[in-house]
């Protein structure tokens, strides 16, 4: 027998099975003490259920270096009739994490995308300020927002909404920026994080909680497989083209930068795999 028949079987099956099983509803997941003075690491999640999909960084800041990690509620969704559901399904997902919440309105920013920005609409202008306070007031060491090309409108406009809030804030606000991918894939990531399978486990519990959405597209049973072939991806476009693969079985891939002067900084001048056993806190000291 073709052992290859029978892996791809496997994988087949699981799927199948993963879409069987219940959607949110599960108990908080073990978290250690967090200090109030901690340093903040800020999550600007486009839609809700982002906090989770591209959250294996976060994730393990909060839990081997002891950040606060706070979630950003962007928008609730473009459907006013599910944005109260929304709000519930994310305050249960990022409880069941350890995530802390915030929302930027009380049904989040409405036509966050790159046309509202080019009309240059006093209503971008308001939602800039709204996400330079936030920034302001919780002085983040490290922020999370979409990459520049993440295909989805409103990952686009979030990714501009906060270049143009960092901007605004001048010179002297000073933060490392981990851009993320989902739609789309960059063509230049600098980072890949490797995730243990709790961790993965866990991020994927924490999308099941998203009911609506995993029912509409039940694409937290696929985030294994994702977070699978970004290690291959992430062997070649962060490792180097023609480099050696590291042996991780799950990753996410970040461009990581630092944002001081008024500007981005490289952090690298290649890239950097972090694996499960290294520090992920030394990223930005």
């Amino acid at each position: 027998m073709n052992s290859y028949h029978e892996l791809v079987s496997d994988y087949a099956r699981l799927a199948r099975e993963g879409k069987q099983l219940p959607l949110g509803g599960f108990p908080p997941a073990p978290r250690a003490a967090v200090p109030a003075d901690a340093p903040k690491a800020l999550i600007f999640a486009p839609h809700p259920d982002d906090e989770c999909i591209t959250g294996g960084l976060a994730l393990r800041l909060l839990r081997e270096a002891r950040f606060r990690v706070i979630n950003v509620a962007v928008t609730l969704g473009s459907n006013p009739a599910r944005q109260a559901e929304r709000l519930v399904e994310l305050q249960n997902a990022c409880a069941f994490l350890g995530f802390e919440l915030i929302q930027t309105r009380p049904n989040g920013l409405e036509h966050v995308t790159a046309r509202t920005r080019a009309q240059g609409r006093d209503d971008w202008r308001a939602m800039v300020k709204i996400i330079a306070d936030i920034l302001v007031t919780q002085r983040p060491r490290a922020i999370f927002f979409p990459h520049e090309r993440d295909w989805n409108g409103t990952h686009i406009g979030t990714h501009f909404l906060v270049a143009d809030a960092l901007a605004a804030l001048g010179p002297d606000f000073d933060c490392f920026t981990v851009e993320s991918e989902y739609w789309g894939q960059m063509d230049d990531p600098n980072l890949m994080v490797e995730s243990t399978t709790t961790d993965v486990a866990d991020l994927v519990t924490a999308v099941s909680f998203h009911v609506g959405e995993a029912k509409r597209n039940p694409f937290h049973v696929l985030q294994p497989a994702w977070m699978q072939d970004n290690v291959r991806r992430g062997a070649e476009l962060v490792g180097g083209q023609g480099g050696p693969a590291p042996d991780f079985t799950f990753a996410t891939l970040y461009r990581l930068r630092r944002w001081q002067q008024g500007r981005w900084e490289k952090r690298y001048a290649g890239g950097r795999q972090l694996a499960a056993t290294e520090a992920p806190g030394a990223l930005f000291d």
